[in-house]
């Protein structure tokens, strides 16, 4: 299994579509990190690039993320990778907690994508 996380710095990105790079975990069936890579992501926001698709051809499952409109969710759901939302922190820390069944989605979407995340 595969899991990625939006990156910046080793942290996780409080904006998926906007992150420097995604960290990419293979985990095995014991939940183990086996590896790590980075992905950069292409050239436009988002949702509303093919970084879906790229992540799914690389066996990506879930996503785990800060915040993210569910634009962003949909399409990825779409490509068969689950979003948990609500993320900080080391991207490696926060793999391994969600690994320990220790992380839930916060349920949050972002409402204003061009104005920022507002829990209003």
């Amino acid at each position: 299994m595969k899991i990625a996380l939006p990156s910046y710095q080793n942290q996780v990105d409080e904006h998926f579509g906007h992150c420097e790079y995604f960290t990419v975990f293979t985990v095995d069936d014991k939940n183990n990190i086996l590896s790590q890579e980075t992905i950069t992501p292409p050239a436009g926001c988002g949702c509303k690039s093919n970084i879906a698709s790229i992540l799914a051809q690389m066996g990506v499952k879930y996503m785990l993320a800060g915040n993210m409109g569910q634009g962003a969710v949909n399409v990825l759901g779409n490509n068969g990778i689950q979003v948990l939302r609500g993320c900080s922190g080391n991207v490696k820390e926060v793999a391994e907690k969600w690994l320990a069944g220790n992380l839930h989605d916060s349920g949050l979407a972002c409402a204003q994508h061009e104005h920022g995340c507002h829990n209003d």
